[in-house]
């Protein structure tokens, strides 16, 4: 018997697989927007719930969903902390808020921690980059997280409801009420129908032509490339005025247009600016501009940032529109549709080890990703603000 027990002792054994890294638990906090006028929430309580299932710890902060339309019970009862003040929520590892950082949350954020956000460029200085460097903050802005196929699932959601929205919109600053032009959105028989220009053949356009259409609107859509507007024609399933931007052709539309909406967004940050100074001069007056693209700097030269509480303004006796989160009109459909995006993305994140292997596992995901632990990861802001540069192979190989 002790001849067996030291036989088998001795008997060599397979050498066990190499098994996957554990799911790593995340510690969420959804802090209440400070931004003016922004409504729009990270999570929705059903979120919560299939997080907190999955072993998450989420903290929110007393308030945070009310914008929304989603209280702090339906997140008590999902299975959230509820926490009291700002500072208490920012000390969570991961941060999930809709607006850029203000000062006042850089002094309580954690250092080290991952911060997930809008990034609103065009309004950020080079200072703010630097104070999440000095922080080394791991920063996602969603707006540019693109998904296995190159798309932007935010951004087209976020798209289908401004597109949605904007002729809702421009029908209410076409009325006499609020001093407009006195005409009714669409065409009624016996009356030449509304005129309306989009500036761009993205999702922004498909989803205003569809209205528009509805509505029994004259459209006219312009952009840079053929493609797209080949694209935009065959979704939305009419023929259509389309027409490649030239001056001449957008300069004539612009000046019988009753409603133009601005919709091209930039490839590298920026939006082009197509309409000038002088072409919204020679506009009819009371006519209306819609600048969808204004978070990226806007489409026409005349467009400045507004708020909801004053949302338009005039130039030329042209009025515009330039509020950049359209979306927050609409806050608790918005709020649903970016927990439809971030809660499987989460729930990826702890089942891979955390944001660092996410980040590293998906080289896609990197083009969202501005800082890493104290470097610029996206080559264009780096370019933007002269900061410090890793590249991206350099950056992935270290980790292999």
């Amino acid at each position: 018997m002790k001849d067996l027990a030291l036989q088998s002792a001795i008997i060599p054994k397979e050498s066990p697989f190499a098994t996957r890294k554990k799911s790593k638990s995340l510690t969420i906090g959804l802090p209440k927007e400070i931004s003016y006028q922004e409504n729009r929430i990270g999570l929705t309580p059903d979120a919560v719930s299939i997080l907190v299932r999955n072993g998450h710890e989420i903290n929110v902060e007393k308030g945070a969903g009310d914008g929304a339309n989603f209280s702090d019970e339906e997140y008590s009862n999902a299975g959230a902390r509820l926490v009291y003040s700002h500072k208490e929520v920012f000390a969570s590892d991961v941060i999930l808020k809709i607006e850029p950082l203000v000062s006042e949350e850089f002094e309580i954020i954690k250092p080290e921690s991952t911060l997930i956000s809008t990034l609103n460029l065009p309004n950020l200085s080079k200072s703010y980059f630097d104070q999440l460097n000095d922080k080394k903050i791991t920063g996602i802005a969603f707006e540019h997280i693109e998904d296995k196929v190159g798309d932007f699932p935010v951004i087209r959601a976020m798209s289908e409801i401004a597109g949605s929205t904007v002729l809702l919109i421009a029908a209410e600053y076409l009325n006499s009420i609020q001093n407009g032009k006195g005409i009714i959105l669409g065409g009624i028989t016996g009356v030449p129908p509304t005129r309306v220009v989009i500036l761009g053949a993205g999702t922004v356009a498909e989803y205003a032509t569809r209205t528009a259409l509805g509505l029994g609107a004259d459209i006219k859509v312009f952009d840079t490339h053929i493609y797209r507007l080949q694209r935009l024609q065959y979704a939305v399933g009419n023929r259509i005025f389309t027409s490649i931007i030239d001056s001449e052709t957008l300069s004539k539309a612009l000046e019988d247009a009753d409603v133009v909406i601005g919709a091209m967004r930039g490839e590298k940050g920026q939006s082009p600016m197509v309409v000038t100074e002088e072409m919204v001069s020679k506009m009819k007056p009371n006519s209306i501009i819609i600048d969808v693209a204004i978070d990226q700097g806007g489409c026409f030269e005349t467009s400045e940032m507004t708020n909801h509480r004053e949302p338009v303004f005039k130039k030329h006796d042209v009025i515009h529109y330039c509020v950049p989160n359209i979306a927050s009109r609409f806050a608790h459909t918005a709020s649903i549709t970016l927990s439809n995006i971030f809660s499987p993305f989460l729930i990826k994140t702890g089942t891979l080890g955390g944001i660092e292997e996410m980040i590293f596992t998906n080289k896609w995901f990197m083009k969202g990703v501005y800082t890493y632990k104290g470097s610029i990861t996206n080559y264009h802001l780096a370019q933007k603000f002269n900061l410090r540069y890793r590249d991206l192979g350099l950056l992935l190989a270290a980790r292999i």
